[in-house]
């Protein structure tokens, strides 16, 4: 299957790649690299082509942003945030890690406060 990598915000194209499944196509929110550059997927879309009245996938395109996936980036509750996803300001999500210290790091942050029940 086709993928297409496409800047966001211009929607030039980056690059294309082939890939065996549709299980393999990364979702929005992650990182993953390709040719040696690291990529943030943001958007998601399937390409069909009509060919005999039936509509089959042809391509994906993901909408991305050039970037490395940040150190403190992990697995939270089936999504990757950036941070500590128990404080109470953590944005929980891959673009932002919160509104407080957005660059971080969390532990220097003098409004680090636990989420209640965390």
């Amino acid at each position: 299957m086709r993928i297409e990598l496409r800047q966001s915000g211009n929607d030039s194209l980056l690059t294309t790649f082939d890939v065996e499944a549709l299980a393999d196509v990364p979702q929005p929110g992650r990182w993953f690299i390709v040719e040696n550059q690291s990529y943030l997927v943001l958007q998601r879309s399937h390409r069909y082509k009509l060919t005999d009245g039936i509509y089959t996938l042809a391509a994906v395109a993901l909408q991305v942003k050039a970037q490395a996936q940040p150190k403190d980036a992990r697995w939270w509750s089936n999504q990757w945030v950036i941070g500590d996803p128990s404080c109470h300001f953590n944005a929980r999500s891959p673009l932002l890690r919160c509104a407080v210290l957005p660059d971080g790091p969390c532990e220097r942050c003098a409004h680090f406060t636990l989420q209640a029940g965390a």
